[in-house]
Formats: structure tokens, C-alpha cells, sequence
């Protein structure tokens, strides 16, 4: 599969997901009536309740992307090994880069000579969270749950960064491309040069299209996500009771958190589509470190992601890259449990 085809397939699976969503409410909406207009009322109501909070998170992934701030990512690889895994873990955890759409630039760094360490560090911590998703999570899951991602993501950098650095003589680890296509042309895409920062974004032509650009398409994404996961919170709510799920995935199960990683993690789609999801699952017994364990892991670890990897990393740094991930993403879970 082509990297053109991965991204457009990722890229129609959020507008697919709603569409079957839409039709299974058409479908409610005609059996039953006043559920389906007690539906449209709780996504309405949630829609509006996590607005001020996530227009200025859009806002400020708009004007990265439209400043050139995003251009200056590749710099924080540069320098001694500790600096650059700390730099870049701390980077990935608050720009606007995805799973995917991270591939050119990491194929580029690599294919320029850039330790594996570092790239590995950006590229665990960056698919977790970024402005808009650190607002969502906020407004869905509460400041101290948004706080705690964030530091996850951070954490996960530094571990995989740390672990990796130990592996920087193996010959695997210095040369951690494949040999095919796809990594020469991520390769060629991938870093470009310096795009020049301009924090006056509203001064030139070319950057205000940009920023309208990349916030209506951060807004329409959000939108197309949050409205079928509200109605799904909602069904999810009309069916459970409160903590019929506590036995599974609540505080007094051991294998909540590996159980959370390892079963929920590889089905996860999208992030904003997860929050008030899990937030439905807390609400019927989850506990707390098994829902940070879910949706830092579905970050990284997802089938999407998964897929993209695996067709630019050779085998051992790609099995460095899941172990680490998985890890990374229980331990995110059980410090979050406990100190929660």
C-alpha cells in the first residue's frame, strides 16, 4: 500500500464512521422517536459544553502550522543525545502532529543520519496529544485528566527515547529504514528546508489561507468525530448501568490497565472520538489508570498507526517501537491510577 493511499484511507475513515453513525440515528430516530430527539438534545448540550474550551485549542494548532512553527521541529534533533530525546519528547507532546502525517518528517530524519533515539521519542509522544486534543480532553475528562495525558505523552518520549539510545551502536538502530519506495519518497518529502517564522500570521496572503485552512479542517474534524461519539456516549449510558463494568476494567481488577492496552488500544480510531467514550466508560466503572492507559496506548498503538510503521521501519526497530509503546502506555496508566 502507498503512502498516498494510507493517508487517504485515513483520512475518510472519521467521515465513514459518521456517515454509518448517521444512518443508525435515521434508523433510531424512526423506531424510536423520543430517544432519537433526547440524543440530538445530549449531543447538542455536550457540543456546547466543550466549546470554550476547544475553539482556542483549533485556534492554536491553526497558527502553528500557518507561523511556520511546525518548520522548527527538526532543529530540537540536533545536539547530544540527552538534549535531543528531552527536547523532542517535549515537542511531540504539544504540537499538532499525528500518527501518520508525522511519517515524512521522521523518514526524513532518519534518512539525513539523525539517531533513532530521538526520532523515536518525537514519534511515541507526538500521536498523544496537541492543543486542540489537550482542550478536548479538558473539557470531556477534566483539567487534571488533560494534565496528565500531556505528562504522559512527555513521559512516553522520554522512555522510549532513553531505551532506545541504549540500542545506538546496533546496526539496526543506525540504519532503521527500509529499502523500498515508500521510505524515498517520505524520504523526499520529509524535510524540505526551513520554512521562515513569522508569528504575524495575519499579514500575508499565503499564511492567512493557511490558518483558515488548517482550522476549518482541525474544526471539521473535531466535529465529524465528537458528534457521533456523543450519541454513542449517550446510547452507552442508556444501556449500562452505573459500574456494570467495574468487574472488568474498574479500580479492584489487575488486569484493568493490560487489559485496556491490549484489547482496546489496537481498535481505537480517533482520539477525539475516544473521550467521551471513555468518559462513558468511567462513568460505568473504568477506573481512571485503565482509561489513561487506553487512550495514551490507542494513540500509538492503534491499528492505523500500526500499519503505517510498519512498512518504513525494518523489523526490530518497528518491535522496539510497539514494546515501547505498550510499556510506556501501562505505566502512563498505573501512575495515573495512583496518584489519582
Amino acid at each position: 500500500m502507498s503512502d498516498h493511499i494510507q493517508r487517504n484511507s485515513r483520512t475518510l475513515i472519521a467521515p465513514v464512521i459518521a456517515l454509518g453513525m448517521l444512518v443508525l440515528v435515521f434508523i433510531g430516530a424512526w423506531m424510536w422517536p423520543q430517544q432519537a430527539w433526547e440524543m440530538v438534545q445530549f449531543v447538542g448540550f455536550g457540543l456546547i459544553s466543550v466549546a470554550p474550551l476547544v475553539l482556542p485549542g483549533i485556534f492554536l494548532t491553526a497558527w502553528i502550522m500557518a507561523s511556520g512553527a511546525d518548520a522548527y521541529i527538526a532543529r530540537a534533533f540536533e545536539g547530544r543525545v540527552a538534549y535531543t530525546v528531552l527536547a523532542a519528547s517535549a515537542i511531540g507532546a504539544i504540537t499538532p502532529v499525528c500518527g501518520v502525517t508525522v511519517l515524512p518528517l521522521m523518514a526524513g530524519l532518519l534518512a539525513a543520519g539523525i539517531p533513532l533515539a530521538p526520532v523515536m521519542a518525537f514519534w511515541l509522544s507526538s500521536p498523544v496529544t496537541d492543543p486542540a486534543m489537550l482542550a478536548t480532553t479538558a473539557a470531556t475528562l477534566g483539567i487534571g485528566f488533560a494534565i496528565g495525558k500531556t505528562l504522559a505523552a512527555f513521559g512516553l518520549g522520554l522512555w522510549g527515547g532513553a531505551v532506545t539510545s541504549l540500542f545506538a551502536k546496533r546496526d539496526w538502530a543506525t540504519n532503521p529504514l527500509r529499502r523500498n519506495r515508500i521510505v524515498g519518497n517520505l524520504s523526499q518529502c520529509g524535510c524540505d528546508g526551513p520554512v521562515s517564522f513569522d508569528a504575524r500570521v495575519w499579514k500575508q496572503a499565503d499564511r492567512r489561507l493557511i490558518f483558515m485552512n488548517s482550522f476549518a479542517a482541525t474544526a471539521r474534524l473535531i466535529l465529524i468525530c465528537l458528534i457521533p461519539a456523543f450519541a454513542a456516549e449517550y446510547a452507552l449510558n442508556a444501556v449500562l448501568h452505573p459500574g456494570s463494568l467495574s468487574a472488568y476494567v474498574g479500580k479492584d481488577a489487575w488486569w484493568a490497565i493490560p487489559f485496556a492496552v491490549f484489547v482496546g488500544a489496537p481498535a481505537y480510531l480517533d482520539g477525539y472520538a475516544a473521550l467521551p467514550l471513555t468518559r462513558g466508560l468511567m462513568d460505568h466503572g473504568m477506573a481512571p489508570g485503565a482509561a489513561m492507559a487506553f487512550l495514551v496506548s490507542g494513540g500509538v498503538i492503534s491499528i492505523w498507526g500500526a500499519m503505517a510503521i510498519f512498512p518504513v521501519l525494518r523489523l526490530k526497530p518497528f518491535l522496539l517501537y510497539l514494546g515501547l509503546a505498550v510499556t510506556g502506555s501501562m505505566c502512563a496508566g498505573y501512575i495515573f491510577g495512583w496518584v489519582s
